[in-house]
């Protein structure tokens, strides 16, 4: 149980950019001379450590249940404090916003279900686009907060990562549908 709840350094670098995310939170909504720059480096800093967690852990066979349950919850604490701060500036539509955390919460719910019966859904080509757009999306978007220049770029990647959730959310739950109904079988058949 203990090395099953170890802190590695793949879980450290989760742990990081859990820890990053209120630091985020109070530099995007603060007006200082230089905030975007700073958030953006603290945005992209954190969004490092998720690619660097899962690289290392997979490298050095260091892959922990603690690593497993955390890094899917840092990435959307992640992804929502970005999102929900653009809104809070103004930069974001909060019913994109609203659209793109949806899919998070509801692919995380099938996927607890799907464990709950020995199934894994496995991430999907869909679900690395999704983040790699998020990224980008909130990075001009965070940009935007000084220079206009990002503003119709940002909104631009937005309506991608709309779109790109929205695929990815459907392609998940057919995932889901199909594993679960081949992992249950026929239904039994009743005695006579």
């Amino acid at each position: 149980m203990e090395e099953r709840l170890k802190i590695n350094l793949p879980n450290a670098l989760t742990l990081l950019r859990i820890f990053l995310v209120p630091f985020l939170l109070v530099v995007l909504l603060t007006k200082f001379e230089g905030r975007e720059t700073v958030g953006l480096i603290i945005f992209l800093f954190a969004t490092a450590t998720d690619f660097f967690d899962g690289w290392l852990a997979r490298r050095r066979g260091e892959i922990t249940t603690l690593g497993t349950l955390l890094d899917p919850i840092a990435d959307k604490l992640l992804i929502s404090a970005a999102f929900v701060s653009l809104v809070e500036l103004g930069l974001a539509p909060a019913w994109m916003v609203v659209v793109i955390l949806g899919r998070e919460f509801a692919v995380s719910g099938l996927r607890s279900i799907a464990s709950g019966q020995g199934i894994v859904i496995a991430a999907s080509g869909w679900g690395k686009a999704k983040m790699f757009s998020q990224i980008v999306a909130a990075s001009l978007l965070i940009l935007a907060t000084r220079h206009d220049v990002f503003l119709l770029p940002g909104r631009i990647a937005l309506w991608f990562v709309v779109a790109i959730a929205l695929i990815s959310g459907v392609h998940y739950f057919a995932m889901f549908l199909v594993r679960i109904v081949s992992f249950s079988g026929p239904p039994p058949t009743p005695e006579p």
